[in-house]
């Protein structure tokens, strides 16, 4: 399949600009490869709109961005936002994190599951279809990008075993809240054993009891040479892991309680890593402005 045609560009007649050839490559991207429900790989990026445009970003992102510029897109099926208040900014740590400087910045998140096998036909997509937005005038410049990488996943470790929802469901379960946890081996070398102690001991133990329902574990992978140039290169690729923590209640409602000691983890787990962010969110409520309030 040519690269126009997989970015749909092609020529020819139909509904569409790219009709014709173009939409006879839609069934071809259809009829084979992987086409699985497992979250394979994700999109997870934390952004900081600029002073004074946090209303214009979130309905930017909200009416138009989250749906041309991430589920509209081909093996991405499905998305949350999220976002964390002054009060849960507070509730950040390390104070000196080699993700957020401050550690307070980036008070939205985003997280989008791909399919397991995808990565490589998704990522044609959305740096063709980005670029269009831009030339279109539908990207919204007045924010920094904090974290932001395309990553894939490495495991996920359950609360209540096979009970309750999987990790296919998590961004479409009504959880109450969300941590983002980023964490460093010491070498290339040691993500392994670090992935493996987490799954095996420390994930299992702070799980137990708490009201975390899962913990999804991805490492980042670089972005593409083609990305647009207000995405810095994702940093940490041979040594970092990414936890995203679903919560079945508020953060703000357990955090002295459950998860105060995640700063802690890596080093009460025998060391070998640092723990670079731990950064808890609510769901933002789509279709309205909610938080937008509580920002700063």
């Amino acid at each position: 399949m040519s690269e126009e045609t997989r970015n749909g560009t092609g020529s020819g007649t139909g509904s569409g600009a790219g009709g014709g050839a173009g939409i006879e490559a839609y069934a071809e991207l259809a009829s084979a490869g992987p086409y699985g429900v497992r979250p394979g790989h994700a999109l997870i990026t934390m952004v900081e709109p600029h002073p004074g445009h946090e209303y214009a970003y979130n309905r930017w992102y909200e009416d138009d961005h989250y749906y041309a510029g991430a589920m509209a897109m081909p093996w991405m099926y499905a998305g949350r936002r999220w976002v964390a208040t002054r009060e849960l900014q507070a509730l950040r740590g390390p104070e000196k994190s080699a993700v957020a400087q401050p550690v307070t910045a980036g008070c939205y998140l985003s997280t989008y599951w791909i399919t397991d096998g995808r990565y490589d036909e998704h990522m044609k997509w959305t740096v063709a279809i980005n670029k269009r937005l831009n030339r279109d005038a539908r990207v919204y410049h007045d924010r920094t990008h904090v974290f932001t990488s395309f990553q894939d996943h490495e495991v996920t470790v359950y609360r209540d075993g096979a009970a309750g929802p999987r990790d296919v469901h998590a961004l479409d379960h009504p959880y109450a809240g969300l941590i983002l946890q980023v964490i460093d081996a010491e070498g290339p070398e040691r993500r392994a054993e670090l992935v493996e102690r987490l799954r095996s001991r420390e994930l299992p133990r702070l799980l137990a009891g708490s009201p975390a329902a899962m913990v999804t574990v991805f490492r980042p992978t670089p972005l593409p040479g083609d990305r647009m140039t207000y995405v810095k290169q994702v940093e940490g690729v041979d040594t970092r892991l990414t936890l995203l923590w679903f919560l079945e209640r508020d953060p703000r409602d357990c955090w002295q309680d459950h998860f105060t000691g995640l700063e802690a983890m890596a080093r009460d787990g025998g060391g070998g890593c640092r723990v670079e962010l731990v950064a808890p969110f609510v769901p933002t409520v789509p279709g309205t402005d909610r938080y937008v309030d509580e920002l700063r």
